[in-house]
């Protein structure tokens, strides 16, 4: 028995105490058990103790408390508990000595086979590497890991867990930012590849086909034996070979004797391989009989096979080659079945089709499927012989007929429906599909008069001989055909076109008594009326159909009867369409949503192209709303863009009867006169608008605009002066002066413009003016006095802070103007303007550095503001234009001055298609910008045509735009003052030098 000491891993001998009166060992005795003796024990025992000692060097990682063995903690105090000693046990023994179990398993035989497996054991429990080595912990991990864990322990470690967590998401957001930032500053410092040519890359989306393919290949790297092998030699094998070959590789027809002497292959039986027979080398290359080759044959086998390959590539009349380089890959194709699918799948299908057939012969889809089958994978005449067996398996069934007619060529097809009429002879497509077939056009009336004998009352059948025959026959043809098929519409409309009026009433009648709900009858109706002058039956009619349809139970559908109307509108029945209009366009419709809906309902006939349609919704709606400002003056802008001038001044007359206080329709009728040359008529009307709006800013302005067009230059100032005093306004004032200015009266129109100012000091234009006339006369000091008191009070007009700063560049104090843009941009942040004129300024001094400096900082400041941007764009280097652009479109998508610069661009690149439709696009959303209309007149000045050059002039003189840099520093000038739109088109368009 062993008794393990705690902690040593030494195996010792139980037994009895040795005895200290023993000999020593200097007798050379050894005790009964065979043991040492006692001195060699006690200095063993006190090894067995230091061992003991060392192996508490490291805390051991154990589920229980270290105590030595036997010895109970808190267990049994009142009581003696017994433990094993050193005495008990015996001397320790040496680790070389052997132990008393020298049969024990490999592992535990010596006792320095269980001190090393000990010691492994506690190296395991502890790993002393520095990857393991906390700050805290330090190497043995947690200093209570061994300790139990308990509850208090476990609801520790969830409170500081959520305070972790709490802590956490409170520094969540700024650990979030300062991670971003400093990605990105990464991503400034060390941009990608892939950013770095971005530009370049964008580029390759313009790159063509051809000039991909001219790309020049790099070079090959490879070596001079991989760049060129040895390709490998061939040499064509002499006759003799394949004959020697053969004769080594005939069959035998006997059996060596050789082979027989000890029971070999030679059999008693016929039926062995002795056999009688010759061998089996089959008649062709080789002559019977004989193993010897026959070169004549193969000699005529190539001479075939030459004359065929030359008679495919050669002509045989002119002797040329017509090889065509793409052939061989034609001839593949053909014989590629077009299914394309797997080769499996088909024959899959055609093994489930089979079986569908064979279970269900009587199934006409099983039948037409398997011939369809067929017919894909190129097998035609075998998908015929499976559909002309469906027949006789279906002769009832109608697609299979038709599947079969259509399989067949063009005279078995005739048959093959011949057949199915006598199957089937009431199956309308059958006949249909037999006059298909027919080419002769008697012989389609044929097939479709005996169809019609059999199936009389079939309207395709009568639809397609009525087709065939000429309008007397059909007419003929019809009348019996609405007798068979009294309720088809189609019929009767058909039949009341080919007869005269009074009969086509009389048709018309019988259709309503036979078709009461149907309202194509009552609308062809009203259309022969209005066809035939009786336009005063048209409204009846149609009133008389709503009441009919409702009688009978229809339901007025309102979407079907407009669409009904515009129909008739592009049929050319006006007073039809109208009628309708009226009938149907208050149906289904609450009262306040009335005017909304007529609006859009008029917009989308105008979308449609039916003008009258339109035209009659507005009529309505001018009866509902007569007194409705906003739905005349959409009824006179619809006249103006598609009506004539009479039908604009005719609605503008019953416009100011019933709106007299709307100044703007006043104002339109006297323009339309004015523009049409009638300039008493517009007098008389602004005459009128004067009774009807006393002291009118507007209509004053007009009248006076009206006789200075008209070069009535007193009228105007005696209107002007009247203005100023019965309605005295800042703009009235303005106009005064301004007259005075264009007429050449400075001194009146400084004094005017004294006098104005003293009323309305803060209104810019009027300091803008003074300060312009005096830098007209050269009064550079009473210019800038005047700015500067004007925008003293009016420090937010940025149109002064322009003058003022142009006015010391133009003098030559850059550093005044420079300091003027400053203090502008100080009062005025976030103005695209001011920071667009800073960038110019330093630009046209030569200081381009600065320029892009000051740029960068106004799209900070402004980052979606389009003018910048588009100026930004010429201000790159030309590689790098269309970079800018892209990112000008994504931050202003629908900004015009975006849109131009885009277009500009595309013009410097000549890309002329593409920078057209970009003016297009610019000119569509914004058709105010004069400056937009000047470059696209410009732009068809050196690329378009006469047509399009007067297009795009007359298209701006519509628009008559106001706004626009260039446009506004051309029809503002004092010299064009009576200018029109396309003079001044041209002017501007003339002073563009440099589109790029």
């Amino acid at each position: 028995m062993r008794q393990s000491v705690v902690g040593s891993g030494l195996q010792v001998p139980q037994g009895p105490a040795p005895s200290l009166t023993q000999p020593s060992c200097r007798a050379g005795r050894e005790e009964p058990w065979g043991g040492p003796c006692v001195g060699h024990s006690v200095h063993r025992l006190l090894l067995c103790v230091l061992l003991h000692l060392l192996s508490f060097r490291r805390p051991r990682k154990a589920h229980g408390p270290l105590h030595p063995v036997g010895h109970c903690c808190a267990g049994g105090r009142d009581r003696a508990t017994g433990f094993t000693t050193r005495s008990d046990i015996g001397p320790a023994r040496d680790a070389n000595d052997p132990v008393d179990d020298r049969h024990a398993p490999p592992g535990k035989r010596t006792v320095g086979d269980q001190m090393k497996k000990n010691q492994a054991a506690d190296d395991d429990d502890e790993d002393l590497n520095d990857t393991n080595y906390d700050e805290f912990n330090g190497y043995a991990g947690s200093l209570f890991s061994s300790g139990p864990y308990e509850k208090d322990d476990e609801e520790a470690d969830a409170i500081y867990a959520a305070l972790d967590k709490r802590m956490d998401e409170r520094r969540k957001e700024r650990r979030e930012q300062r991670e971003k930032e400093e990605i990105e500053k990464y991503r400034m410092e060390r941009p990608k590849i892939q950013q770095q040519f971005s530009d370049l890359k964008r580029k390759l989306a313009e790159v063509t086909e051809e000039e991909w393919l001219s790309i020049p290949e790099v070079g090959d790297a490879r070596n001079k034996r991989q760049r060129s092998p040895r390709y490998e030699k061939l040499t064509p094998v002499p006759d003799s070979f394949f004959a020697k070959h053969l004769q080594t590789g005939e069959s035998h027809t006997s059996v060596d004797p050789r082979q027989t002497q000890f029971g070999g292959l030679n059999t008693p039986y016929p039926g062995g391989l002795n056999t009688p027979y010759p061998g089996g080398m089959t008649p062709g290359l080789m002559t019977p009989g004989t193993g010897e080759l026959d070169m004549r044959k193969i000699g005529q086998a190539r001479n075939t096979l030459m004359d065929m390959r030359l008679s495919q590539v050669s002509d045989s009349v002119s002797g040329q080659t017509v090889v065509d380089p793409k052939g061989y890959l034609t001839d593949l194709n053909s014989m590629i079945p077009t299914h394309g699918g797997d080769i499996n799948d088909i024959k899959k299908a055609r093994l489930l089709l089979k079986s569908v057939r064979e279970t269900n012969p009587h199934h006409p889809p099983a039948w037409i499927a398997s011939a369809r089958l067929e017919e894909v994978t190129g097998k035609l005449q075998v998908a015929r012989n499976l559909i002309m067996k469906g027949t006789e398996m279906c002769p009832k069934s109608e697609d299979v007929w038709l599947e079969a007619a259509r399989l067949q060529p063009g005279d078995t097809a005739k048959a093959v429906v011949a057949q199915a009429v006598r199957h089937l002879p009431q199956s309308v497509r059958i006949y249909i599909r037999a006059a298909e077939l027919e080419t002769d056009i008697r012989a389609k009336k044929r097939v479709l008069r005996k169809a019609l004998e059999h199936v009389p009352n079939s309207v395709r059948l009568w639809k397609a001989a009525v087709e065939l025959e000429e309008p007397e026959d059909a007419r003929i043809m019809l009348s019996r055909a609405v007798e068979c098929c009294p309720t088809s519409v189609e019929l009767w409309l058909a039949l009341a076109r080919l007869e005269t009026y009074e009969n086509a009433r009389k048709v018309l009648n019988k259709a309503r008594e036979n078709i009461p709900t149907d309202r194509h009858i009552w609308v062809t109706a009203a259309k022969l009326e209005e066809a035939n002058g009786n336009t005063q039956m048209v409204e009846k009619i149609i009133d008389r159909a709503i009441t009919s349809l409702r009688a009978n139970g229809v339901e007025i559908n309102r979407e079907q009867w407009i669409q009904d109307a515009e129909e008739c509108d592009r049929a050319g029945s006006v007073a039809t369409c109208q009628a309708v209009m009226r009938a149907v366009i208050g149906i289904g419709i609450e009262e306040e949503d009335r005017k909304h809906t007529w609006m859009e309902d008029a917009d989308s006939c105008v979308a449609h192209n039916a003008l009258e349609c339109a035209r009659a919704i507005y009529a309505y709606a001018l009866q509902v709303f007569p007194s409705k400002k906003s739905v005349w003056l959409r009824a006179a802008y619809f006249e103006k863009n598609h009506g004539t001038r009479e039908s604009l001044e005719a609605l503008l007359q019953r416009a100011v009867a019933h709106c007299p206080k709307a100044e703007v329709l006043w104002l339109m009728g006297a323009k339309s006169k004015w523009l049409a040359g009638d300039v008493p008529a517009a007098r008389s009307i602004l005459a009128l608008a004067f009774q009807a709006n006393p002291n009118s800013e507007e209509i004053w302005l007009a009248a006076v605009k009206l006789e200075s067009e008209n070069n009535e230059y007193e009228r105007a100032r005696r209107l002007l002066a009247k203005a100023r005093s019965s309605a005295p306004t800042a703009r009235v004032f303005m106009k005064s002066v301004k007259l005075e200015w264009v007429l050449g009266d400075t001194a009146a129109a400084q004094e005017l413009s004294e006098e104005a100012l003293r009323h309305y000091e803060d209104f810019a234009k009027l300091w803008m003016m003074t300060g312009q006339m005096q830098e007209q006369q050269g009064l550079t000091e009473k210019a800038r006095d005047a700015y500067t008191q004007g925008l003293k009070k009016c420090p937010h007009s940025t149109p002064l802070w322009l003058l003022l700063s142009r006015l010391e560049e133009k003098i030559g104090q850059l550093t005044r103007a420079r300091a003027i843009l400053e203090k502008s941009r100080l009062k005025n942040p976030k103005n695209p303007g001011l920071w667009l004129e800073s960038v110019r300024l330093e630009y046209r001094a030569g200081l381009k550095n600065i320029a892009n400096t000051l740029m960068a900082k106004a799209l900070q400041e402004c980052p979606n503001s389009g003018v910048l941007w588009s100026e930004a764009i010429f201000l790159e280097a030309r590689p790098q234009r269309k970079t800018k652009s892209v990112d000008a479109l994504k931050k202003c998508e629908h900004d015009p001055h975006v849109l131009l610069a885009v277009a500009k661009l595309f013009w410097s690149e000549r890309k002329i298609t593409k920078a057209r439709e970009w003016f297009h696009r610019t000119v569509k959303i914004d058709s105010d910008l004069g400056d937009a209309w000047a470059f696209f007149y410009k732009f068809e000045l050196q690329h378009g045509t006469e047509e399009q050059q007067e297009e795009v002039k007359k298209r701006c003189e519509n628009a008559e735009p106001r706004h626009g840099e260039l446009w506004c520093a051309v029809s503002k000038d004092i010299a064009n003052w009576q200018r029109k739109i396309g003079e001044i088109l041209v002017l501007v368009a003339a002073r563009i030098k440099n589109t790029f």
